[in-house]
């Protein structure tokens, strides 16, 4: 295919003049093998083995686990933005998404030594919440990279692509994990469930996944140039910074009020994920195995969404796509927490609490997709050619800033009401405040993108 490109602004390419299936095939590779990140190690297997009674118990173990997120996420806030300036200064995009995917394999792979006992609790902790870190700043590097793999008339369609891709390559991985490891009967690759070893066995799988499929990427999609802003120092970047913010602020405000919206809902989004594993085991009463079967099928269902919200995205903007699916996030939540895990009765139907959690759990996947990809798609479209990685870094402080909201108000509400399900509320807060939020932000064609100073 061609590879023209189009440089709207000296020293920076911009989209190319037309879409590259091959660059965009091995871009949403990465998001294929993150997904063994993702989904295995923080949401479905490992952080649940990590909140299990060897460890602690539950309520102990979520609460160290969560403040280890919780510092975690302080030092993305604070490092992210002027990372990301510097690698689309420094013609390093690829070069520290590569080191910092490496560090996320690295860590990854070391949970392989987090023995079911609370002495291990903090290591296991802190490895989870290092590869966290270097995962986030690793995410601003590749989600820099959209438009260059995208045209203006693709970019939703790129992103939903990317995003989709990331959900099959989970339900690969957990499809692996659960056949290979979780499922002691089996006993492939020679490990047992004995003193934890096949869930400690996934994190070494996950690593080499993640790894495996990063690689396309780097051979394929290419460098963004050098500029001389990469010749000043790092403190002084945080100077050039605020000038920076102070300047989209000033040209393009809409730009910010984006950012602060969707730092909100998207707190709310990562909730879901964060906390769907450990609800459908504490509340719901379901078994690792159970757990990850329903993973698989969500993940299904979060590819499709993810299709169609990138589809619709190109055809009707990304702003009614997010207010599509964060009020179809509502719903779907406010489903499993006024039904719970009791059997119920209604519309004259009988159906138990699996059978609850399975629908709406799976509408929650449905809608989880679109909002986070059109969500990238969003703040792509208003990125000035060359200041993705800046803006993208700004886009992980800002969620950063606020990253307590979601688990703040998920532990409040089970102190109130005595009970885990009730957590749900307070998740459901937080995207109906990122809802409200972004109501009044214009979208990318009727705000103008940011003019930002140089060095």
């Amino acid at each position: 295919m061609a590879s023209t490109t189009v440089h709207t602004t000296p020293g920076h390419p911009g989209p190319p003049a037309r879409l590259r299936r091959r660059e965009v095939w091995a871009w949403a590779s990465w998001d294929w093998g993150s997904a063994a990140f993702n989904a295995v190690m923080t949401t479905f297997v490992f952080t649940v083995y990590l909140t299990s009674a060897p460890f602690g118990g539950k309520d102990h173990a979520s609460a160290v686990l969560g403040t280890g997120l919780a510092v975690a996420g302080i030092v993305v806030a604070v490092l992210a933005p002027v990372t990301g300036q510097r690698s689309d200064a420094g013609g390093r995009r690829k070069l520290w998404l590569g080191l910092n995917t490496l560090a996320v394999c690295v860590a990854t792979g070391l949970c392989f030594f987090v023995y079911p006992s609370e002495n291990f609790l903090l290591v296991g902790v802190a490895l989870i919440a290092l590869a966290n870190v270097f995962f986030e700043f690793a995410n601003v590097n590749y989600f820099a990279m959209l438009k260059q793999v995208s045209t203006p008339a693709t970019i939703g369609k790129v992103s939903g692509f990317g995003w989709a891709m990331g959900y099959v390559g989970g339900i690969a991985a957990l499809a692996l994990v659960l056949v290979g490891f979780i499922n002691p009967d089996i006993g492939w690759f020679g490990v047992t469930s004995e003193n934890g070893q096949n869930v400690r066995a996934v994190a070494v799988f996950s690593a080499v996944w993640f790894l495996l499929f990063s690689l396309p990427i780097f051979f394929t999609v290419p460098e963004v140039p050098r500029t001389k802003a990469a010749k000043i120092g790092f403190i002084a970047s945080y100077g050039l910074l605020f000038r920076r913010i102070k300047a989209i602020y000033k040209t393009s405000p809409h730009t910010i009020f984006f950012l602060l919206a969707s730092a909100v809902f998207r707190d709310g989004l990562a909730a879901v994920f964060t906390f769907g594993g450990v609800i459908a085991s504490g509340t719901f009463g379901w078994e690792l195995p159970q757990v990850i079967m329903f993973a698989i099928f969500g993940n299904i269902v979060a590819a499709a969404g993810s299709f169609a919200g990138g589809f619709l995205d190109d055809r009707i903007g990304p702003k009614p796509v997010i207010v599509g699916s964060l009020t179809g996030l509502l719903l779907a939540g406010s489903a499993i927490a006024v039904l719970g895990p009791d059997d119920v009765s209604m519309f004259g139907l009988d159906w138990t609490g699996d059978t609850t959690f399975w629908i709406f759990g799976l509408a929650l996947c449905l809608f989880v997709g679109p909002a986070q990809s059109a969500s990238r798609a969003f703040l792509a479209r208003l990125a000035p050619d060359g200041e993705e990685g800046e803006l993208f870094g700004l886009y992980a402080t800002t969620g950063r800033a606020v990253s307590f909201l979601a688990p703040s108000l998920f532990a409040l509400f089970i102190t109130i009401f005595g009970a885990q399900r009730y957590g749900i509320i307070g998740i459901l807060l937080v995207l109906l405040l990122g809802l409200l939020a972004l109501l009044p932000v214009r979208a990318p064609g009727r705000t103008p993108k940011a003019v930002v100073p140089e060095v």
